[in-house]
């Protein structure tokens, strides 16, 4: 299927679907079509991070962010992303996207993403992501109280705190 497509399909199914509060899980279910494929006839490595996006911009609009996003022209960047994958996806084979905020600092959100198929690992990843305004980078703080969320970070996780430390201390 079109990314387009699906891209379209995730926004407005999300205007219909319950609210999320910031630390809810997005679920999307999806089916691995012909043009996600790369030649050894599974799922393209590559179009895991681009499903990942969508399980991204379904939080997005289900959380009130993406609303505010456009009001403020805030454009969603993401700074990092890792992923482990486990098992291959097939052709036609339907799967699962769970998406959620893990914890945030003061100018990340960290967000998890799961690939499941019948409950069983398929990949898992992590995003390093945040908001850019006119101004540059707007805080997490900030993005945060313009939602009217008093709430602090989860702790994060040590494998997040390793990951982030690694690269830190990478060459530039």
């Amino acid at each position: 299927m079109n990314l387009w497509l699906r891209f379209a399909a995730v926004l407005i199914t999300a205007f219909f679907r319950r609210s999320l509060n910031p630390l809810d899980e997005s679920l999307l279910t999806f089916r691995v079509w012909p043009t996600d494929l790369d030649v050894n006839g599974h799922m393209n490595n590559g179009r895991y991070l681009t499903i990942m996006d969508l399980g991204r911009a379904d939080l997005m609009v289900r959380t009130g962010l993406g609303r505010m996003a456009l009001t403020r022209r805030w454009a969603p960047l993401v700074g990092s992303a890792t992923i482990r994958f486990r098992r291959s996806l097939n052709p036609f084979q339907r799967y699962q996207l769970k998406s959620r905020i893990l914890c945030w600092d003061e100018k990340w959100f960290f967000i998890e993403q799961r690939f499941e198929r019948h409950g069983e690992p398929i990949a898992s990843g992590v995003v390093k992501g945040l908001l850019r305004g006119r101004a540059g980078n707007v805080p997490t703080a900030e993005v945060l109280g313009s939602l009217k969320i008093a709430i602090p970070s989860p702790e994060m996780p040590s494998a997040v705190r390793t990951w982030v430390q690694s690269e830190e201390a990478a060459p530039r």
